[in-house]
């Protein structure tokens, strides 16, 4: 079964790796990711060279249909943010391709 990595077991491991002291590192890594959260709502694309690109963008209102009634209904328009791996990093996942 895989292990889902957490904000806190980035900050666990950071710690390891370093001298510093959890509280400076878990404020680093809550600065990193506010950056990155401002860069995809300002921005609308986040790229992390050898990682991949966050892209937000607007999904037009749709129509929809409630599964427990059958009824019809509209889907308010709302913000979708998407992940793309890069080649680089997808090379490395998939060795095989």
């Amino acid at each position: 079964m895989n292990q889902t990595l957490t904000k806190a077991g980035i900050v666990d491991y950071i710690y390891e790796k370093t001298d510093n002291n959890r509280a400076e590192i878990k404020d680093l890594v809550e600065s990193v990711l506010d950056i990155m959260k401002t860069a995809i709502k300002k921005d609308h694309a986040l790229l992390v060279s050898g990682f991949g690109k966050f892209e937000a963008y607007d999904k037009k209102a749709r129509k929809g249909r409630n599964p427990q009634t059958s009824a019809t209904i509209t889907l308010p328009p709302r913000k979708v943010v998407v992940f793309r791996l890069s080649r680089k990093f997808r090379a490395e996942i998939n060795p095989d391709e």
